[in-house]
């Protein structure tokens, strides 16, 4: 059964009204160039693991998770986006920090 897809009605006749479904841009998303993220390696605590941890992201947790996505799949790796911030399974602080700047993001420190 598949899902039932919401329809919009775009008619009104209050003349300031516009159409708006979400879909656009969200207002609290900070622009890439002006975020701070760390890019650390951690195997402390972790039982002997080694993660590549991204903190400092300023954004939603949507956002947040839609970046990890991003970095996961840049690298073929696991990992998780919580409490702000990225942790990716395994040492990959290089590989991290260029797609990064490849997705526009300046002040990266490794």
């Amino acid at each position: 059964m598949g899902k039932k897809k919401k329809k919009f009605n775009d008619y009104s006749t209050d003349s300031s009204w516009s159409f708006d479904d979400g879909s656009g841009p969200s207002l609290f998303a900070v622009d890439p160039a002006q975020q701070r993220l760390r890019i650390r390696y951690e195997r402390k605590g972790r039982g002997g693991k080694e993660v590549t941890l991204v903190v400092g992201y300023m954004g939603s947790s949507d956002e947040l998770k839609d970046l990890c996505k991003t970095l996961q799949k840049a690298i073929g790796t696991g990992g998780s986006a919580k409490d702000g911030e990225i942790v990716l399974q395994g040492k990959h602080v290089e590989k991290v920090k260029a797609k990064l700047i490849s997705l526009g993001y300046t002040d990266t420190r490794g």
